[in-house]
């Protein structure tokens, strides 16, 4: 008899050969299928630009619709080769709202300089090495909202993922003209200095919360089974850091399954988030909609093996069934050594959790 678990990962056009052609995602779909995995989350906007033809970003720019590989339809493979080894695909909007990465705003502001993101100074909003748009801004967010929608509708994705960058924008922005108007129209004073101002801080998340809303119900309006899965900055730190109010999405009913950024190097770290995770969403009734980011590599950073086994077991023992790993390549490190690892402990065939309507 199976098991019912969330067991996914996420898939790079960074550090990473997987998207190389049709065959090696093929290649990748059969060994992870044979691993024990279950869903795939491959990435699909980064950078102003696509993994698959999209008339609303080319319209948006003012080009023909185009793909990172110029022309392949990178999502359709996917969806091919996954489905074909019984994986759930959920495509991945990396970059939600940032335009660019040390590019000052990239092509996607060159175009529309009236959808940046601003500072207190009034500079382009800057956070990390990426650019933002302004995620307060009616066309900005009819723009994302329109690209998700288009991937829904014309694609057999089994739902979508936003990240730490949707919905989300860094607390320090929001001092552009637009959105100073508006929050002076509505309190009758300018926003406050201090970008962490309680009010202000709030005031500008439930404007997110309110964009994932919208996301939510035209989603499930176009296909009430599919996925709306989120994977945000760990929780308290996220609202303060990217306005992303996650206890309100969850109360809300905004986010079926929700995949908290739990990227410790260190097992004591992680269980130390997990144990936070479990009393806060445990209370409330959503747990079983959690399973956790695990990094597994970044750069030259590999995750010791004996972590990897103690972090998945602890998921466990807390009530979690499943969790996300960050990302593909990890598996492959060390001649395909956490992938073997994972054959041992995902030893039965796992049944993906229900989407909770």
């Amino acid at each position: 008899m199976s098991q019912t678990e969330l067991r996914g990962v996420w898939l790079t056009t960074t550090d990473s050969t997987v998207f190389q052609s049709p065959d090696t995602i093929m290649t990748a779909m059969d060994f992870l299928a044979e691993i024990g995995f279950n869903v795939v989350f491959p990435v699909v906007w980064k950078q102003a630009a696509t993994l698959f033809p999209s008339r609303v970003l080319a319209t948006t720019l003012g080009t023909t619709p185009q793909t990172i590989s110029q022309n392949r339809d990178i999502l359709a493979e996917v969806i091919t080769a996954a489905h074909q080894f019984e994986l759930k695909v959920i495509p991945w909007f990396e970059y939600g709202f940032a335009s660019s990465y040390k590019s000052n705003g990239g092509k996607l502001l060159q175009r529309h300089p009236e959808w940046s993101g601003r500072d207190r100074q009034g500079n382009l909003l800057s956070k990390n090495g990426f650019e933002w748009m302004n995620a307060l801004h009616p066309q900005v967010q009819n723009f994302m909202l329109e690209m998700i929608l288009e991937v829904v509708q014309n694609y057999d994705i089994d739902g979508i993922q936003g990240d730490d960058r949707l919905p989300a924008f860094p607390s320090e922005g929001g001092y552009d003209q637009y959105t100073c108007d508006r929050y002076q129209q509505e309190f009758g004073c300018p926003p406050p200095a201090n970008p962490k101002d309680k009010r202000w801080l709030q005031w500008r998340a439930e404007i997110l919360t309110d964009f994932l809303a919208q996301l939510y119900q035209q989603i499930k309006a176009i296909n009430p089974h599919l996925i709306v899965s989120m994977a945000p900055s760990i929780p308290g730190w996220a609202l303060q850091e990217y306005l992303q109010d996650i206890t309100t999405w969850l109360e809300r009913g905004l986010v079926d399954f929700i995949h908290p950024q739990a990227y410790r190097r260190d097992f004591r770290s992680y269980q130390g988030i997990i144990n936070s995770l479990v009393w806060d969403y445990g209370k409330k009734g959503y747990l079983s909609r959690l399973a956790p980011g695990i990094l597994i590599k970044i750069g030259n950073y590999t995750i010791n093996p004996d972590y990897l086994r103690q972090a998945i077991a602890y998921n466990r023992s807390r009530g979690i069934n499943g969790e996300v790993f960050f990302f593909y390549e990890g598996l492959h490190a060390n001649n395909n050594q956490l992938a073997k690892i994972l054959k041992t402990i995902y030893t039965q065939p796992a049944k993906f959790p229900p989407t909770i309507l």
